[in-house]
């Protein structure tokens, strides 16, 4: 089982100013803070298939909530891609993004499709029979 309130304390804990370029190390940190193990990849846009293996799935494009990751494709320019946690107020990655899931200003212009992912909620415990 995940700790997605693990996970996002520590991203916001461990959050640069600026970004550094290590958005896919710091968004696997955290999750693995929450308590799961991904396979590493040396790019970003990679990570999907990680986050399927330790139970996330992916979502449509809605409001996202506390945990949520994203993967953003490539641009020209970024052959990485990019990865980020909602962490219930703003996207964070190696930094506090605070223009929503893409990165900067390159991203926001182009839109590169993204993917959602979430961690899904523990199922509710079945009452009892009385």
């Amino acid at each position: 089982m995940w700790d997605k309130t693990a996970a996002v304390k520590h991203l916001d804990d461990n959050a640069e100013a600026d970004s550094i370029d290590k958005c896919a190390k710091y968004v696997r940190m955290a999750i693995e803070a929450g308590g799961v193990t991904l396979v590493r990849h040396d790019l970003a846009k990679d990570y999907g298939t990680s986050l399927i293996a330790v139970g996330f799935e992916a979502v449509p494009d809605a409001a996202p909530i506390s945990g949520d990751v994203a993967i953003v494709q490539p641009i020209p320019g970024h052959p990485a891609g990019h990865m980020t946690m909602f962490d219930g107020t703003l996207w964070v990655s190696d930094y506090k993004q605070l223009y929503g899931v893409y990165p900067n200003a390159e991203y926001r212009t182009l839109k590169p499709p993204v993917t959602y992912y979430r961690y899904p909620a523990a199922p509710a415990p079945a009452a009892a029979a009385g």
